[in-house]
């Protein structure tokens, strides 16, 4: 099971914490100040990103990016990354797909929800038709390509949370009745 290193000092007052089970009932060891009492809490990472899809030739393919940057460089994901604070998992799902794809997206539905509670995030992926097959990538990613169900580089995609939203995806694609997949890594 994952863990971060606790606070070490308090975000409000700066003063060093002690590692306790607060008195309001909870039951978890947390981060509290001994000095203004606040206590704490450590939550998962959000990370969120798009399927970008067309139909090219009659035939469902989507759009995958090379990473620039570890973990994982040289591999290939969908555009996802971490949600920043003050947006929605929408609002960081076009950013991140325009940051790393470059690409003119129209949102669609929630596709996948899955938890991965051994590195402590929550990964959200949305179906994502793209409007174009003009992509400008940005500096964490060396290349963009649409890739075909045959064609995509299974044993070289750089996480397993995309490799199983994939599968999912051509399973079900997405000119059908919108689905939505939620499991645990």
């Amino acid at each position: 099971m994952f863990t971060r290193a606790p606070v070490k000092h308090c975000r409000n007052c700066g003063t060093a914490t002690h590692q306790r089970t607060p008195d309001d009932g909870d039951t978890k060891l947390r981060a509290v100040c001994p000095a203004c009492n606040t206590i704490h809490y450590e939550n998962p990472l959000n990370v969120v990103g798009t399927i970008p899809w067309i139909i090219e030739g009659g035939e469902l393919k989507v759009l995958l990016c090379q990473r620039n940057i570890e973990p994982r460089k040289g591999f290939w994901t969908l555009p996802a990354g971490f949600m920043e604070l003050q947006e929605t998992t929408a609002q960081g799902a076009l950013r991140e797909t325009h940051e790393e794809a470059g690409a003119n997206i129209q949102l669609g539905s929630l596709f996948t929800l899955i938890n991965v509670e051994r590195v402590g995030q929550v990964h959200f992926f949305y179906t994502a038709q793209l409007q174009s097959k003009e992509f400008n990538p940005g500096h964490e990613t060396m290349a963009t390509r649409l890739i075909s169900e045959a064609d995509i580089p299974w044993e070289d995609l750089a996480f397993r949370t995309v490799k199983e939203t994939l599968q999912r995806f051509f399973a079900s694609p997405p000119t059908g009745e919108p689905t939505f997949h939620h499991f645990d890594i």
